[in-house]
């Protein structure tokens, strides 16, 4: 017999809120969902039994310290703007995405693809690319990476295009969700 899977939804979107609560019991029952238009609300509910989370970017950074140490079952929320395979490495769901993508996304959370995932992507970037890409998300420009790290502008260029490549994220926002997931930083290394 299958337990329910206890869901949150973080959400402040109302429309979001609604359509995802839909699709997850449509296509994923069964299932309890708790809708939460605030952190602050799920933080006074005193609940922390959920076996998922469903938030957007912005509130995963702002609340990186809650989210982080349950990122395997922690859901975002994207705009799709990294593109459909761009954030791979996490859990994720493409909002502008088809439905027929979404449910994959769903269903590759469920199954707990995404911590392997997540591991195997951060072995393929090398100390010296980790170290870049630290540089990067917290906003240093391509000199300043080159000079902290002793190292000549070409090769920080070399050492971005193979972290693109690599990773398939083309923004730095994108770079800096896939830092925060994978524990290259923590959300207090950010400036908002």
């Amino acid at each position: 017999m299958h337990r329910n899977k206890q869901i949150a939804i973080i959400l402040p979107d109302t429309l979001q809120s609604i359509g995802l609560q839909s699709m997850l019991t449509d296509y994923f029952p069964p299932v309890v969902i708790s809708h939460y238009p605030t952190f602050e609300a799920l933080s006074t509910s005193g609940n922390d039994t959920f076996d998922y989370y469903f938030t957007n970017a912005a509130l995963f950074v702002l609340y990186a310290d809650f989210f982080l140490p349950r990122r395997s079952k922690t859901m975002v929320l994207i705009d799709g703007a990294e593109g459909e395979g761009g954030l791979s490495a996490t859990n994720h769901i493409t909002i502008k995405a088809s439905q027929e993508i979404i449910i994959e996304q769903l269903e590759q959370l469920f199954a707990g693809d995404g911590s392997s995932t997540s591991n195997e992507n951060n072995k393929e970037l090398s100390t010296r690319e980790t170290d870049v890409l630290q540089l990067i998300v917290k906003g240093s420009t391509n000199k300043e990476i080159a000079d902290k790290l002793n190292i000549s502008l070409n090769t920080v260029l070399s050492h971005r295009k193979n972290i693109t490549a690599k990773l398939g994220i083309k923004t730095v926002s994108g770079l800096t969700f896939y830092a925060i997931m994978n524990g290259i930083i923590s959300g207090d290394d950010i400036e908002l």
